[in-house]
């Protein structure tokens, strides 16, 4: 263990020398790294906390489930070699490879890794429902049947099968599969490491752990045992990946602009004139070094309008539909997108659920800008001009301001007096769950790649803060067309009932649409193979460095 210990640390030492020596072409073909910058930080490298993006784009490296998504968000085996559902819905049983192993480490015999059988997902699942470990993903095996003593109905009849029974028809279910959450670990790891597992991972990914000194460096080197196949190459093709934590966004910017970085996600307001043009385009001086990755990501942004008429004054405006769809005629998304955000970001002209997410269009029956018609609806709600309105309070937070400011200007166009309300993030989200908060700034990203994640934040039985449906949005018609969509197996069918409840929420308004977010990344020319789906996923799998 001493011997690899020092291994490691010479392969890091050799690696800052290649860093800061530099190479000729066709030079090193061997100590291609990946290095990327953190601001977030990471708490674990458990997949079990894999709960932000800054802990599952790390474990995603380290860690499998029995399934992944591709950049099209199809859902595609990974250690699961194939499965088959039931005619009921209710049984999903898995055939696994036999050619996957853990990462070589101490706690196995000889440090040498073990294959993955059936029984590890077992155990793995039963961890995550563990009650003492207080995982954020237990709710994945809600829908999972249970055994009279509790426990998951998950078994292993074999090495290479696993069957997992749920207690009632759910399709989205193999999305849920696809989270860090349900990732497989070895229970030998867990039993030496105990809670120290979360800084000393062992898993079945492409990249094995090396060396993390929190808030300073984070290295992981190639497992060159790894199962997937491109062609006849085993990957990945990368020798390490190397994660730094500069908090300060300008900082790290200006280490990718010097070419110390190779990865630059999402844009700063810090930087994001220099990088991009208004229009949204890569600046000319950078085109020579950098290329742009752009596409949309499952991230709904809106304001949330309380319509609980059991807590509401029952003369208060806002439980007035057509109040609240004036709101949203009453503001240009075109024009906010533009000016606050270099048109990085799609408008929201149809519903709640986003661009990207498969069944749903750009522009499907929702709101653009329409001022005239907006004062038609105040007035026709006995608010011409806006009078009788009380002045309305927006809750946000600092990075949203500018947006809220934005809104608030257009607004008073038409009538309506908008005051503004800042307070840091963690007050916001727990005025809103308490339903303190009557207009609030909130957003929405996806957890799996299917739409009953959006539409159930206005089911009823979720009003918060027992479930996520802050708005306390209460419709019978759409609850009974979303019961109806959770026991439907055929896919175009239950597209169908979600666009159908949209359609309900463009209507009724309980939100106004904002945007659907968009993922720009910025890579060195130099670079190749980096995918980006719909969820904003890091895959370094087939990473490649000219």
């Amino acid at each position: 263990m001493k011997y690899l210990r020092k291994r490691t640390l010479l392969f890091i030492l050799s690696l800052l020398m290649f860093a800061s020596c530099g190479r000729k072409p066709g030079e090193m073909e061997e100590g291609k790294v990946f290095r990327y910058n953190e601001a977030a930080n990471i708490t674990s490298l458990d997949p079990l906390y894999a709960r932000n993006q800054a802990n599952i784009w790390a474990t995603s490296q380290l860690f499998n489930g029995l399934l992944q998504l591709d950049e099209d968000l199809a859902i595609r085996p990974a250690i699961a070699k194939s499965y088959q559902i039931s005619d009921d819905g209710l049984v999903y049983s898995f055939v696994l490879r036999d050619d996957v192993f853990f990462h070589d480490d101490a706690c196995f015999p000889a440090e040498k890794g073990r294959s993955v059988v059936a029984s590890d997902f077992v155990y793995s699942f039963s961890r995550l429902v563990d009650p003492r470990l207080n995982a954020p993903g237990s709710w994945v095996m809600n829908s999972v049947s249970r055994n009279a003593d509790g426990s998951l109905a998950v078994e292993a009849p074999s090495d290479t099968t696993l069957v997992i029974s749920l207690s009632q028809p759910f399709p989205p279910f193999p999305g849920l599969l696809t989270m860090q959450y349900t990732a497989v670990v070895p229970f030998e790891a867990i039993e030496d490491y105990g809670e120290n597992f979360r800084s000393r991972p062992v898993g079945t990914g492409p990249f094995r752990f090396a060396y993390w000194k929190e808030g300073v460096k984070l290295v992981l080197l190639k497992n060159e045992n790894y199962f997937e196949f491109e062609g006849e190459q085993r990957l990945p093709y990368l020798d390490a990946v190397a994660i730094s934590f500069i908090i300060d966004r300008q900082t790290a910017f200006l280490e990718f602009i010097k070419g110390n970085l190779d990865f630059l996600s999402s844009v700063d307001a810090s930087y994001k004139d220099e990088i991009l043009t208004p229009e949204g385009k890569l600046q000319p001086k950078y085109e020579d070094r950098f290329k742009m990755i752009s596409k949309p990501f499952l991230n709904s942004e809106y304001l949330g309008i309380l319509v609980d008429e059991q807590t509401l004054p029952p003369d208060w405006p806002l439980l007035e539909e057509k109040v609240r769809q004036a709101i949203n005629l009453g503001f240009d998304r075109d024009k906010m997108i533009r000016y606050l955000r270099n048109n990085i970001g799609i408008p929201a002209h149809a519903g709640f659920v986003p661009v990207g997410m498969p069944g749903f269009p750009a522009n499907e029956g929702g709101y653009s800008y329409d001022p005239d018609r907006a004062r038609q609806l105040l007035a026709e709600a006995g608010f011409p001009g806006g009078q009788g309105l009380p002045r309305l309070t927006l809750h946000t937070n600092q990075n949203y301001l500018d947006i809220s400011q934005f809104i608030q200007h257009e607004l008073s166009k038409i009538g309506i007096a908008v005051a503004i309300d800042v307070m840091p993030p963690a007050t916001l989200r727990e005025m809103t769950a308490k339903g303190e908060a009557r207009m609030f700034r909130a957003s929405w990203i996806a957890d799996y790649p299917d739409a009953e994640n959006y539409l159930a934040l206005f089911y009823s039985k979720n009003h918060a803060p027992a479930g996520p449906n802050y708005t306390r949005f209460s419709d019978a018609r759409f609850d009974r067309l979303y019961v109806q969509s959770l026991v439907i197996t055929s896919d175009s069918l239950r597209k169908a009932l979600y666009r159908e409840m949209d359609q309900i929420l463009i209507k009724q308004a309980p939100v106004v649409f904002l945007f659907y977010d968009q993922r720009v990344r910025f890579v060195p020319k130099k670079l190749r193979g980096l995918s980006n789906n719909h969820l904003n996923h890091l895959d370094l799998c087939r990473v490649r460095i000219d």
